[in-house]
């Protein structure tokens, strides 16, 4: 039995280029919806981490909680960039 290894359907553009194939292609964020991401996965993470702790999973809820925390840090760090005083 043979397999033919077929071109990928989906290419990456723009600042995706790395993408997994097929994985939809990254927008051009503006540094207020960066930083919504970024809290929005900083939750995401702690939520996980909190998870992973009621299971009674201490190492893995240890590195969520601390993957919060550096996407937090994160966030801040740009914080004067994302929202401007008028």
């Amino acid at each position: 039995m043979s397999f033919a290894i077929a071109p990928v359907a989906v290419v990456p553009v723009g600042p995706d280029a790395v993408a997994i194939p097929g994985s939809p292609a990254i927008a051009n964020l503006t540094p207020r919806a960066l930083h919504a991401r970024l809290l929005s996965n900083a939750a995401l993470r702690r939520q996980r981490g909190l998870q992973r702790l009621s299971e009674h999973r201490i190492d893995d809820a240890h590195y969520w909680i601390a993957a919060a925390f550096a996407a937090v840090t994160k966030a801040n760090q740009m914080r004067p960039q994302a929202l401007p005083l008028p």
